[in-house]
This record gives C-alpha cells, structure tokens and sequence, in this order.
C-alpha cells in the first residue's frame, strides 16, 4: 500500500485531488488541517477522510509515509512539514503530484486570466458525451462529474486547468509550469494576482513561461483578440524550432443553439472545439455534444427565475471576469433592468494600486452595487481602502459602495424586480449570504 499525506487537506482542489487518490486500488490517504468548511467537511467525512481533529500534528508524521502533498494554506514552518523534511519523505506541491500521475499521458492544459474553468469544463463535458476517457482537474462542480479531479490508470487523456497562481509555500513558481501540456490554451492575460506579480510585465511573463513549457510538437492555442498572446506566438515563431503548431482562434459564430451565452463564452467554446480537435474530435460532433451543455458551478449559472425577471451567479471577481460577465448578461437581456452586485474579496481586489483596474467594468448595468469588508482588509494585513476610493476607482455613476452586508442586502431587499436580470458576483459569500436562496427570495 502507498500511504499519501495532505498537508492542508481542506482546500478546493486538494480535497479533491485527495479523494481522487483514495478511490484509487493500493492507496491509503490521511490529512490535516486547521480549519475545514463546506463542501470539503462533508466530502471528506463522507469518505472517510476527515481528520479526527483540526490542528498540525508532527507526531503523525512518520517514516511509514511514502510522500506529502502540501497545499498552499499550509506556510513553509508547518510543523508537519517540518517533520516530513527531516525525515527525508518525498514532498509533492499539488501540481507537481498532477503531473507525476500523468506524466505518460497526452495533456491538455486551459491557462489565461478569465475562463479557464469554463473551458476546461467544455473540453470534458464532450469527451465524456462522445465516451472518450480522461483524468482531469478542473475549479468547479460540473454536470454529470462526481468530483473536480481524477486520477486513473487507463485514460488516454488528462485535462487540466491550469492555474498562474503560486506552486506551494515551498515552490514560488506558476503551477501551470508543471503540467508540460501538449495541447495548450491561453484565453488572454488581464492582470491579477497583484500581489505575487507585482507589475503587467510580471505577470505577462509567467504565461509566456507556460507556452515555452509546451511539449515538442505540441499546439499553442490562443485568442487571437489579445495582443499579449499575439507577441507570445510571434516570440515562439522565433525561437522555437520543434514544429510548434500556432492556432488562433476568435468567438464562436456557428448556427447550432447553444445553452451559454455571452461572447466570452463563444470564445471559451472555441478554444475548447480547438484543443478537442487536436486530439482527433470532429467539429461538428463538438458542437452538437456542446450545445446541451449549460455551464459550471458558480459560471453565469441561473440561480432563480421568474415569468419577468431572472437571477444568475457569477465567481467574476477580476475587472477582465467582472466585465465580460456584466457585458454578457447585458447582451442577453437587453430590455431588462439589468442590477449587478460584486464583492471585492481577493488579494488584488482589495489593494489600493489595483483597484484603477476596475474603471468602467460595471458600466453596462442599471445598477450597480460593490461591498468588501474592511475586517477582510485587516485580516490580509492590507492598507485600508475607503468606499469613496472604491466608487471613483470604478468610476460610474450607476455604482454604490458598501462595506456592510446587512446594509447590501437591505438595499437588494428594496429594489423593484419587475423585468429585471439579477447578477450577484463574488469569489466569496458576501459575508454569509446563501446566494441563491436570496436571489429567490428577492425574485419573489
């Protein structure tokens, strides 16, 4: 038996990657943590795999372990990490253990600062309709998939999306710069993650890192529509010499129906009909597999709706996201009083440089409400940011501020929602709103 350790099992895609292992013949996994939430609480105990207490244990680090895998909550001192290092056993960061797994397989890899989750989800949803196997890792629950990774001795295939946020506490680089894709996709590079690329040129840097990672031979496909990634495929013309093949590429404009909508996703459905072609599928069986196809979990996902109006959820969070959601719901309903709420939640979100980003990114809607929590500022250990910052910084006059969730709600509360779509915005909650049961109740 291999006995894998999670070092900070409670995180998204690690309690994921932990039941993928599990469910594997030969493997025992145990983890830690200091804290777990829903949906990671239930997964894990459903499984078996909850630790019995929260909190680091070094003790339980012992050399009858065969590898750790450290996830980004866990910081470099972590007492069990400390431990698994003095003892010699084989640490692995999350994607590194992803590409150890997959080393021998054929992988296709969805990068860029917006739409990867629903591009990755585009890519399965097809291959597992047209009964073609694959591992996969991908940011949200999708229709029709019992969980966000897997992991298996025969699929041909492996499908990951691939994240431009920091390795492990250990390993300061990309983790899509492990995953070597054969089939590459970048949907366009918007700067975020200020924090950890602190200027564009940063930033635009690690994707081009992440081309120059493509297998020999492989495919480099990109959205012709942004010129960072035209001056990326222009540079590997120059120097690379291994028959990359460049395939640009622009939104979707066939006449099959489709359930998404929004150009962003007509773009996102493009790249996927791409990556899915590379590896021997005929467009025209993509597009009749897609067109049933309804979105990932928390991606434009309709939430409530009425015989008037209607209510979606978005994880938009970055002003490229932000904008592109807003455009899009703009675009589909456009005789409907369009009111849009967001929450500032992330690292770049909440930063003073950063905010100029956010200029005109809500400008589309009616109206226009942003909320963060100054607690949320402190606990990042940020500098303070004010709500007349916040609403010069996006700079139309259809936005308000708040920085209560109380005072957000009751002003949702007191709107009119005869013909109107809703769209409620955030990598977070809100500070404790069940989204959807509140769009509902607001609908009603």
């Amino acid at each position: 038996m291999t006995h894998i350790h999670f070092i900070a099992i409670g995180g998204a895609a690690m309690h994921n990657l932990a039941l993928a292992v599990a469910s594997k013949s030969g493997y025992v996994v145990t983890g830690s943590d200091d804290e777990i939430f829903d949906p990671a609480l239930t997964h894990l105990r459903d499984a078996g795999l909850l630790p019995d207490e929260m909190g680091w244990h070094p003790e339980r680090i012992t050399p009858d372990i065969d590898a750790i895998i450290l996830g980004m909550h866990a910081r470099e001192d972590n007492p069990e990490l400390v431990r698994a290092r003095e003892l010699g056993i084989k640490i692995y960061s999350f994607p590194e253990y992803l590409y150890e797994q997959t080393k021998d397989k054929i992988r296709i890899v969805v990068g860029g600062s917006h739409g990867k989750t629903t591009t990755t989800s585009m890519i399965l949803y097809v291959l597992q309709r047209l009964g073609i196997e694959a591992d996969y890792m991908v940011g949200a629950q999708i229709e029709g998939f019992e969980r966000m990774v897997r992991l298996s001795d025969t699929a041909k295939y492996a499908v990951f999306e691939g994240d431009e946020y920091l390795t492990s506490p250990l390993d300061l680089r990309s983790k899509f710069l492990w995953y070597h894709p054969h089939v590459a996709i970048l949907t366009g590079i918007a700067w975020d993650h200020i924090n950890v690329f602190p200027t564009f040129p940063e930033y635009v840097d690690t994707f081009r890192k992440f081309v120059r990672s493509i297998e020999p031979n492989g495919s480099f496909i990109f959205f012709q529509g942004d010129e960072n990634l035209r001056l990326i495929a222009d540079e590997m013309t120059a120097c690379r010499h291994d028959d990359l093949t460049l395939i640009p590429y622009k939104e979707y404009t066939g006449s099959v129906p489709m359930q998404v909508f929004g150009r962003h996703n007509m773009q996102n459905l493009q790249a996927a009909m791409l990556a899915c072609h590379c590896i021997g599928v005929a467009p025209d069986d993509f597009y009749r597999e897609i067109a049933s196809f309804t979105g990932a979990s928390n991606r434009l996902e309709k939430i409530a709706e009425t015989e008037t109006s209607v209510a979606y959820k978005d994880f938009a969070h970055s002003p490229s996201k932000l904008k592109a959601t807003v455009n899009a719901v703009r675009e589909r309903y456009p005789n409907k009083k369009l009111v849009a709420a967001m929450e500032l939640h992330t690292f770049s979100s909440l930063m003073a440089d950063f905010l100029p980003q956010y200029k005109g990114c809500m400008a589309e809607a009616d109206i226009a409400f942003v909320y963060f929590n100054p607690k949320v500022i402190e606990h990042k250990r940020l500098t303070p940011i004010t709500k007349e910052e916040v609403r010069d910084a996006f700079g139309t006059k259809n936005v308000e501020v708040f920085t209560e969730s109380e005072a957000l709600q009751a002003k949702l509360k007191s709107l009119d929602y005869y013909n109107t779509a809703l769209l409620m915005m955030s990598s977070g909650t809100f500070d404790g709103i069940n989204v959807k049961q509140f769009a509902e109740q607001l609908l009603s």
